[in-house]
């Protein structure tokens, strides 16, 4: 590596940025090559690698040093509204209640349960106890403190856990690098003691079989895809654990939970264009996978198994089917399990909810007395029930949706029991704290349902949500498609053209950027920014059409309809346009790569987190983690030359140009497994290459951390108030409003 070392002459006050050494490799394809000068810093491995992105960090460190009181502003504001010792409101499981506490000064969460009662009154059983901030209860107990288990270790995160339906054994998994693979570990709960049985690199989620007996789990292969369903037998070795089912094509997702009625073991495979679930009955003795629809029929479903009871009372099996048969923006059906056997095209199926090309229908599922259906209609995420009794029939009930008073919010279904009488939502918008409410299910006597407010999140600091303004905005697309717009400001900000703004976007995998409460963004909006969230074509706002249009070989529509957010933004009178920043991350981030070389001149500033802006040359590679997965998002270039070659037109790496390019910031982590450190690392030395400008490009790289960086929340913190000073600092944005700010 040839690196100029850091000045420290007082009179040069400009660090010169490390230049890695050029060692040209050839990537050969459809009778094209591309000579890539840094491959070689893909080896992580090596010294020379870890040196030179450690002389990234101490350069972004000696460029962005002057902005460290600025950070440390945020990072205040931030702790300052967050009232650090909280608790979640309890869910119920069975017989207890679990809920998680934090701790002031405490990085990581504490999972803890007391005992439920079961007195006949099915709603006050299904109350929440009164728990209090940092104040035990009577017989609570604790599961996982994540404090202790990250005591001495670089990284802490859990990727699922499990509670036997007897309460005993707690199952957790945990990861302790960054890199997205877990240790098992089971606990019980009666003694406090850890059972012998530990299982090495799993996967995220794990599930009990209702006996206890059994635990499932999901292994990766290789290229970090989940591929494999075993099943661990408690008191025997790990080697003798089964293989349940292994998924051999390279470009299906494999993930395993049990039915709401915990009679089945639900394994869904798939992709975003088609997908096959496979079921194992529990009770049966042969113990057989059982296919719902072959993936062979390219039908994109997901299937629950359930009893209907009928109008004479009698239980029979159906499956519940979300599905996009003759159905874009897919819908709700059933089927008698006897109809799968048949081929598709004669398989008669009971409409439950019907299509829509104004409706998204997301997901359905179970309890024993109600239907679940999450639904996007207008942009906004929301949940309808329908009762069970007459399910498929003309007696079938007209849906039932929990009404609220925001335009813009977001309401999902935040957990469920099948036999409880309330279902758990949660619910947010841009300047509404996240509630959690329990929705009472319609009853004849209740017709309309009741929502029950558990708990609003409290913010600290003398936050008004009536300080700022959140609206819908639509900007015009090139060719004429309207693009929807979220437009946050303090409500002290002026419509003179004076203000700096920033646009954030993501614009993939049928994603949609919901509205949802921010604390660490009340920063930036008491500094005067106006935060737009462009909700661009690529995600899922606006249905499956929306998405279809801005992947494979629409995939531009994505990044022109950023630009063309901006453009609003900057004609909207709101702002001065040389005073736009633009953020996203992970394919947001290839997004912002896009942008820095269609526009460099529209923005003063980029900052681009965990960036995939070398997707062609991870996506040749199907060896790389989770590339075969990503052909159904960008197209197959190893097989198409078609794609290969529209995907080399837009690469934010093979693009860079002679051209000012703004301040950038690319951020990254060492050990993702998702979008490998690489990709920023190579973009950023061809970018100072190729810039005529002489605004500084940056690399900011977290050592210990993964895809979502640090794992403890003070560490978060301090990175979302670092990328947030950089751009506040970059628009001149520095000073708080007139009366802004903590209380």
């Amino acid at each position: 590596m040839t690196q100029t070392p850091l000045q420290d002459s007082a009179a040069t006050a400009v660090p010169t940025p490390p230049a890695a050494k050029k060692i040209p490799s050839e990537r050969l394809h459809h009778g094209d090559t591309f000579v890539d000068n840094y491959e070689w810093l893909r080896d992580k491995e090596s010294a020379e690698v870890v040196a030179h992105l450690k002389a990234e960090n101490a350069y972004q460190e000696a460029v962005t040093a002057h902005q460290e009181p600025l950070r440390e502003a945020i990072f205040q504001e931030i702790k300052g509204r967050t009232q650090e010792t909280d608790l979640s409101v309890p869910h119920r499981k069975d017989g207890w209640w679990y809920f998680s506490r934090s701790a002031e000064g405490k990085e990581y969460g504490i999972q803890c349960r007391v005992r439920a009662a079961d007195t006949g009154d099915k709603i006050a059983d299904w109350t929440p106890p009164a728990v209090q901030p940092g104040v035990g209860i009577p017989g609570e107990e604790v599961l996982l403190d994540g404090n202790t288990e990250a005591e001495g270790k670089p990284f802490f995160s859990v990727g699922g856990s499990a509670v036997t339906v007897d309460g005993n054994l707690y199952a957790y998994a945990v990861d302790n690098s960054g890199d997205e693979r877990f240790t098992l570990r089971i606990k019980d709960l009666r003694t406090g003691e850890l059972l012998p049985d530990v299982i090495e690199n799993i996967f995220y989620g794990v599930a009990f079989s209702p006996d206890g007996t059994r635990i499932f789990y999901t292994v990766v292969d290789d290229s970090w895809r989940p591929y494999q369903v075993k099943a661990h037998t408690l008191g025997t070795p790990v080697a003798e654990d089964v293989v349940i089912y292994q998924e051999d094509d390279a470009a299906m997702w494999l993930g395993v939970e049990l039915s709401s009625d915990r009679r089945y073991l639900v394994l869904g495979i798939g992709c975003s264009e088609y997908s096959e679930t496979r079921l194992l009955r529990f009770d049966d003795p042969a113990q057989e996978l059982t296919t719902v629809i072959s993936r062979n029929d390219r039908v994109l479903y997901e299937a629950e198994p359930f009893l209907l009871t009928g109008p004479d009372g009698t239980a029979s099996e159906r499956i519940l089917l979300t599905h996009n048969r003759g159905a874009i923006n897919s819908m709700v059906s059933l089927a008698d399990p006897a109809e799968l056997a048949r081929p598709l095209s004669e398989q008669d199926w009971v409409t439950v909810v019907g299509h829509s090309d104004d409706v998204r229908v997301n997901g359905a599922g179970v309890t024993s007395t109600h239907l679940i259906v999450s639904i996007r209609k207008d942009t906004i995420e929301r949940v309808q029930v329908i009762g069970l009794h007459g399910l498929g029939t003309p007696a079938q009930e007209a849906p039932v949706e929990p009404a609220f008073d925001e335009e813009l919010y977001t309401a999902g279904v935040g957990g469920s029991d099948y036999e409880a009488p309330v279902i758990r939502l949660g619910y947010t918008s841009y300047f509404t704290p996240s509630r959690i409410y329990d929705f009472v299910l319609p009853t004849p006597e209740v017709p309309a349902g009741e929502l029950l407010l558990r708990k609003e999140s409290p913010v600290l600091g003398g936050y008004d949500g009536n300080d700022y303004v959140a609206t819908r905005e639509w900007a015009t697309a090139s060719d004429g498609t309207r693009i929807p717009l979220s437009v946050l400001r303090h409500k002290a900000v002026k419509q003179d053209s004076t203000a700096a703004g920033l646009v954030y976007g993501y614009g993939s995998y049928e994603m949609s950027m919901d509205p949802g409460f921010g604390i660490a963004r009340l920063s930036l909006l008491d500094r005067g920014v106006v935060f737009v969230i462009a909700h661009i074509r690529g995600g899922g706002e606006l249905g499956r059409h929306w998405y279809e249009n801005g992947k494979k070989l629409t995939k531009k529509n994505t990044f022109t309809d950023f630009v063309d957010a901006t453009d609003w933004l900057a004609a909207s009178g709101w702002v001065d346009p040389a005073r736009i920043a633009a953020l996203g991350g992970s394919a947001g981030g290839l997004l912002m790569g896009a942008v820095a070389n269609m526009a460099p001149e529209k923005y003063a500033a980029i900052v681009a987190q965990v960036p995939f802006v070398d997707p062609l040359t991870s996506i040749l590679d199907p060896e790389l983690p989770l590339s075969a997965l990503e052909w159904e998002e960008w197209g197959n270039p190893i097989t198409d030359p078609g794609v290969y070659e529209y995907m080399k037109s837009y690469s934010p790496y093979e693009n860079v140009r002679p051209a000012a390019y703004p301040k950038i910031a690319a951020v990254t982590s060492f050990n993702d497994t998702r979008v490998l450190y690489v990709e920023p690392a190579k973009w950023v030395q061809e970018l100072r290459n190729k810039t005529t400008g002489t605004e500084p490009i940056v690399m900011k790289i977290e050592m210990d951390g993964g895809h979502g960086g640090a794992s403890g929340r003070y560490v978060q913190w301090r990175e979302r108030a670092w990328d947030y000073a950089f751009i506040a600092d970059s628009l001149g944005a520095t000073e708080l409003l007139p009366g802004a700010g903590l209380k």
